[in-house]
């Protein structure tokens, strides 16, 4: 039986495809003056995007970004506002209305799988799309991994080129499913593997990024750089000049001798990876791996005890705590955070509901040359605690306020 809310996404859907429609046609399809380059997937869009941005803004040339933390039109900063990863269609419109106008040549757009289900990127036809990967992420919305991998395609379909990612899960499945529906297309894949890339390129990427994923994101973005035939050159000094993006694996100094990082995971997946990361560059060999997170409301369910069962496993102490629980209870979120744990490991879980506490019981744990990670926020700047209201947080304020 079809939920309430997916009853009311089927009933949304035709006043989605006409603000977009409309949105498009009211700032004449500004998309067609442009050569648009579209980077999607569950899990490191954010950084593929913006390493790809600065990459073509290093080679010197017009480029413009609209991502999940902010967009950039010629060196200035545009919020995109709370909890939003895909503009509105009029405000996209309106950004790339005024990339024209300033003669930008290339857009770099991230784009997330409720954008385009809601036509939120109507009449954007990208020159090359890049998916990073389809892990498992916003099943309270596409109701199957299937339906999730249908709405990716979808964008695909009606790109140019398309960039995908050889060594994820989905890749057989999406090459035999373009093949068959789009035979004209070029599909070109991607992994981090001397093997496929060349040593300059594999040195640079290895120098700058030390998470596997992360290695994954920017043989993807070199990918897509051969596609615009830019030299390997470039490609090398632009990555050693990335400064990184906010909320994702960054540092906070202290005096303390403790690790600290905040970052954005908030997918089975991306917590595994990100985890798996931190256990094996940990500063010291005798040194432990905290956790703080905890897991949205009114969103998907079903990843909550897969989280559980992840920090459990690679984490030596972990803190379930508040993140945007809205209208949902936080001790009921973290009970279903807890079913997943390993039995063994209860005794190291703690449910602390207030998020900046939980962050001073942590760093009240730590000791020099231990790992505390805070994950699930990364770069946002609120909290919604009650479903309506917008409270200012900061995980990196927060984290720094309680290392002092």
């Amino acid at each position: 039986m079809m939920s309430l809310s997916r009853m009311l996404q089927t009933v949304k859907r035709p006043y989605h495809f006409l603000k977009g429609f409309f949105a498009t046609t009211w700032y004449r399809n500004p998309s067609n003056a442009l050569t648009i380059l579209c980077v999607t997937g569950t899990d490191g869009k954010t950084t593929s995007a913006t390493l790809l941005y600065h990459v073509l803004k290093h080679a010197g040339k017009n480029v413009a970004l609209v991502s999940t933390v902010a967009a950039y039109i010629k060196e200035k900063e545009i919020d995109t506002g709370f909890h939003v990863t895909s503009p509105s269609p009029f405000a996209l419109q309106s950004f790339l209305f005024e990339m024209k106008k300033q003669g930008i040549q290339y857009v770099v757009l991230e784009v997330t799988s409720h954008g385009i289900d809601q036509h939120r990127f109507f009449g954007i036809k990208p020159f090359i799309t890049m998916l990073t990967n389809i892990t498992h992420e916003h099943l309270d919305y596409h109701a199957t991994y299937e339906e999730y991998a249908r709405v990716k395609l979808r964008l695909l379909r009606r790109s140019k080129n398309i960039v995908i990612n050889r060594l994820d899960h989905s890749y057989h499945l999406i090459k035999k499913t373009l093949r068959m529906q789009i035979e004209s297309k070029m599909i070109a894949s991607f992994e981090y593997d001397t093997k496929h890339i060349s040593p300059l390129v594999s040195h640079a990427i290895s120098q700058r990024f030390s998470e596997s994923y992360n290695q994954e994101n920017a043989s993807g973005v070199w990918k897509v750089c051969e596609l615009l035939h830019l030299s390997e050159e470039v490609f090398r000094d632009a990555v050693a000049s990335f400064p990184g993006v906010v909320g994702r694996m960054q540092e906070i100094r202290n005096g303390k001798g403790i690790r600290a990082i905040v970052d954005f995971a908030h997918t089975p997946n991306a917590l595994e990876r990100a985890l798996q990361t931190l256990r094996t560059t940990k500063k010291s060999q005798t040194g432990k791996l905290l956790v703080v997170f905890g897991c949205a409301g009114l969103r998907d369910r079903l990843k909550r005890p897969m989280m559980g069962r992840v920090a459990s496993e690679l984490a030596d102490e972990v803190i379930l705590t508040a993140e945007d629980p809205r209208t949902e209870s936080i001790q009921a979120i973290t009970r279903q955070i807890k079913d997943g744990c390993s039995k063994k490991a209860l005794g190291h879980i703690h449910e602390i509901a207030d998020r900046d506490e939980a962050i001073r019981f942590a760093v009240s744990l730590a000791k020099k040359g231990d790992t505390i990670a805070v994950f699930g926020k990364g770069h946002e700047k609120s909290l919604n605690l009650d479903g309506k209201h917008e409270t200012p947080w900061s995980d990196q304020e927060a984290l720094l306020r309680a290392l002092t």
